[in-house]
């Protein structure tokens, strides 16, 4: 969602008309249960924004669609969310190109292979999980030819961290001593925007240490790329510690869209 939207989504979303069903006329019950449960993330988001005493603008909202079918995501829209994120190639090209005349923002969170840069280049305007070299050459490569194709706008990086003890853990990510090599690679090339540094809390701990950690390797990366403030973090589950600690961007799922539906 952006930031305009952001600070006034409770009445937006309270004052929103009810939106019927094309073929129906009838009103569409899975709208509303979104309506609400969007509200109520909203909600946390606002409390925490103000227990921490934030006055910057408040974090980017993005929701997780994966799994949920390409309505739900239409559904979104309806509600006045732009940015939406998935993490699996496959499953996000093609939403993409369903839903492409919504002009929506298509945020990669996942692990991502190199063999799948040039796919992904084609609808993302971020990638949240840059954890290699190879990687980033491969999206620099992959960029550069799709620039000359259509003229896109830059591609996002953020450097996803391990803050789990060792690179690539049960979570993902670079070692912390990998993030200046990374940070150098992607600050230079051409298609290329180093946006800042990304992370999941591990497992089974409190997030606040992980997220304070995440904080300090932003101040270090910012120190030498001073336009790279972004944070990507905070879940449905640690959202209000993720933005104590400074996030920019939160990505939400299940506390928005429910369980995810079984795979057939």
């Amino acid at each position: 969602m952006n930031d305009q939207v952001n600070g006034q989504v409770n009445d937006q979303v309270n004052d929103h008309v009810t939106e019927p069903e094309p073929a129906t006329g009838q009103a569409d019950p899975r709208l509303e249960q979104l309506r609400g449960r969007l509200a109520a993330v909203r909600r946390r988001i606002d409390g925490a924004v103000a227990a921490a005493g934030r006055q910057e603008r408040p974090p980017r909202l993005i929701v997780v669609t994966k799994f949920h079918p390409a309505e739900d995501v239409r559904r979104l829209a309806l509600l006045g969310i732009t940015d939406v994120g998935e993490n699996r190639d496959q499953e996000a090209a093609e939403k993409a190109a369903a839903l492409g005349a919504l002009g929506l923002h298509w945020h990669f969170i996942g692990q991502l292979q190199s063999n799948k840069a040039k796919s992904v280049v084609k609808y993302a305007h971020a990638v949240h999980s840059v954890d290699r070299l190879q990687l980033a050459g491969a999206l620099a490569k992959a960029m550069a030819a799709e620039q000359e194709r259509t003229g896109r706008a830059p591609l996002e990086c953020f450097i996803q961290v391990s803050l789990d003890d060792d690179a690539g853990g049960r979570r993902g990510g670079a070692l912390p001593s990998d993030v200046p090599a990374l940070a150098e690679q992607l600050a230079g090339s051409a298609g290329l925007r180093l946006a800042g540094v990304m992370a999941v809390a591990p497992f089974g701990s409190d997030p606040a240490p992980a997220f304070e950690k995440l904080a300090a390797l932003s101040a270090r990366l910012t120190a030498d790329h001073p336009g790279a403030t972004g944070i990507s973090a905070g879940m449905s589950q640690d959202l209000e510690q993720a933005i104590r600690f400074g996030a920019t961007h939160l990505r939400i799922g299940s506390d928005i869209l429910g369980p995810r539906p079984a795979l057939g």
